[in-house]
C-alpha cells in the first residue's frame, strides 16, 4: 500500500520506520528543512515510561487559581475567543475526576510499556548515536504531604507494572550527590530506575538516515501539505504546492497543525497546543550537574542529562498557538536550575542556553488518538501532548498493526480516533 505520512516529528518517524519496515511504500511530507525540527526539537529529553498521568487529574483544579497568580506558575492559562479553546477547557475540567483519571494513566501505561519494549528493540539493532541512556528517574518532594500522597501510590503504580521505590532524604541526596545544595528542603524522593534519557531531534535525524535509500521510500522536506484529497468518499492523496501526491492511505501525524487539514473533512479533534519551553546548559562541571533525571514535583520541571548538556525543560501555556519565546517564564527555568544546582548556569545568559518553545499537541484526557478515522483511508496519530517522545513507538506500533489487520500489542480501542 501507498502511504504518504504528513509530519517528520518523532511520531511521523517512527510511523514511516514502522510502516516500512511493514513493506508499505511510504513518503513523509514536512513542511520544514528537515526531520525534528518542531515540537521535537528540544524537548524534556526524558523517556518516563512509568510517568504518564494525564495533566487532567482530580487535584488539578483546586491548584489552578494559585498558579494563575504566579507569574512563574508551572501552568499560565491566557483565554481567547477561540470556541475551540474553551471547549478543550470544558472537555479537560471533565477529565478531572479520580475515574477517569485512573483509566488514563493504565491505557498510557500499557501504550509505554510497549513503546519502552520496542525502542530497546530499536536501540540493540540499530546503531544511531541519540544518546539514549538508562539512568532512572528521582521525583524529588518539597512538601512532605505531596512526598507521603506519592508513597501511597507505590503500591498501585506495582499493580500497573511500576518499579519503583521511596526514598528519605539523606537517600536521595545519596543517590544523586547533585541536590546535596537543596538537601535541607527535601521531603523525599521516589526513584524509578527503567526511566531513560535521549535526544529526540537526533533520534528523528537518525531514523530519516536509516529510511533514505531504501526503496519504496521517500522524505520530501521543504513540502507543506495544503490538504488531503478524496476520490469518493475515500482519500486519494494530499495536494502540495508542487502538485497531487496519489495514496492509498493518508496518515496525519502534524501535532498541531493537523486540525486545519482535518477541518474540511468533518474531523474535528480536541487537540489544543500546551506551550512549552526549554533551555540547554552545557555542563563543564559534572559535579554540579545531575546524572539522573530529575523532577522538580513541585514546579513541574525536568532536568535531563543529555551527553554533555543538561535539558531543562516544563511549564505549560495554554495560550495563543505560536512558537514566540516568553523570556520570562525561559528565564523561570533558568533560574530555578540555579537554584536547584548551585553554580550551574550561574554566569550563562539567557540567549546563550538556547531557550526554546514547542507546541505540545494535547487531547482534554491526555490520551493520543491512534488508528482510523471516520474518512476510509484516513489515518491519524496525534494527541501525544507532552508525551509524544515516549509514546512515539509504541504509537507506530499500534497503528502498523491496525493498517496490516494484525492482532495488537495493546487494545487499539483505547487510543481509538474513531471519534474525531
Amino acid at each position: 500500500m501507498k502511504v504518504v505520512i504528513i509530519g517528520a516529528g518523532v511520531v511521523g518517524m517512527t510511523t514511516a520506520w514502522r510502516l516500512a519496515n511493514d513493506g508499505h511504500e511510504v513518503t513523509v511530507m514536512e513542511r520544514r528543512d528537515g526531520p525534528g525540527l518542531e515540537t521535537s526539537f528540544a524537548n524534556g529529553g526524558q523517556l518516563s515510561y512509568s510517568y504518564v498521568a494525564p495533566l487532567a487529574g482530580p487535584g488539578v483544579l483546586s491548584k489552578v487559581p494559585g498558579w494563575l497568580l504566579r507569574p512563574d506558575s508551572p501552568l499560565r492559562f491566557r483565554p481567547g475567543l477561540d470556541p475551540a479553546q474553551w471547549r478543550w477547557l470544558l472537555q479537560f475540567v471533565r477529565s478531572c475526576t479520580s475515574a477517569a483519571s485512573d483509566a488514563t494513566t493504565r491505557r498510557l501505561l500499557r501504550l509505554a510499556f510497549y513503546s519502552r519494549d520496542l525502542m530497546q528493540a530499536f536501540a540493540a539493532d540499530h546503531a544511531i548515536d541519540f544518546d539514549l541512556a538508562r539512568r532512572g528517574k528521582l521525583i524529588v518532594h518539597r512538601d512532605p504531604a505531596a512526598f507521603d500522597a506519592a508513597r501511597r501510590l507505590l503500591d498501585f503504580q506495582a499493580t500497573l507494572g511500576c518499579e519503583q521505590q521511596a526514598l528519605d532524604r539523606a537517600a536521595t541526596v545519596a543517590l544523586e550527590p547533585a541536590l546535596a545544595g537543596i538537601r535541607d528542603q527535601i521531603a523525599g524522593a521516589i526513584f524509578t530506575p527503567s526511566e531513560e534519557v535521549a535526544d529526540c531531534h537526533r533520534f528523528c535525524v537518525g531514523l530519516a538516515r536509516l529510511l533514505q535509500g531504501r526503496p519504496g521510500v521517500a522524505l520530501r522536506f521543504g513540502t507543506a501539505v495544503q490538504a488531503i484529497e478524496r476520490q469518493g468518499g475515500r482519500v486519494s492523496g494530499v495536494r502540495t504546492e508542487r502538485g497531487l501526491e496519489a495514496a492509498d492511505a493518508v496518515v496525519v501525524a502534524g501535532g498541531i497543525g493537523s486540525v486545519a487539514l482535518l477541518r474540511p473533512h468533518g474531523l474535528r479533534p480536541p487537540l489544543w497546543p500546551l506551550k512549552g519551553y526549554s533551555i540547554t546548559v552545557p555542563v563543564s562541571d559534572g559535579a554540579s550537574a545531575p546524572h539522573i533525571s530529575v523532577t522538580d514535583s513541585a514546579r513541574k520541571i525536568v532536568y535531563a542529562r543529555i551527553g554533555n548538556t543538561l535539558r531543562v525543560a516544563g511549564i505549560a501555556d495554554l495560550t495563543r498557538p505560536d512558537t514566540r519565546i516568553d523570556a520570562r517564564r525561559a528565564g523561570t527555568l533558568l533560574a530555578e536550575t540555579r537554584a536547584l544546582f548551585g553554580g550551574l548556569a550561574r554566569h550563562a545568559t539567557l540567549d546563550q542556553l538556547q531557550p526554546w518553545a514547542g507546541l505540545r499537541p494535547a487531547t482534554p484526557s491526555g490520551l493520543p488518538l491512534v488508528g482510523q478515522s471516520r474518512v476510509p483511508g484516513l489515518w491519524l496519530n496525534i494527541g501525544h501532548g507532552a508525551l509524544g517522545f515516549t509514546l512515539a513507538m509504541g504509537s507506530a506500533g499500534l497503528l502498523g498493526d491496525a493498517m496490516a489487520g494484525r492482532q495488537p500489542a495493546v487494545q487499539a480501542q483505547d487510543y481509538s480516533a474513531a471519534l474525531a
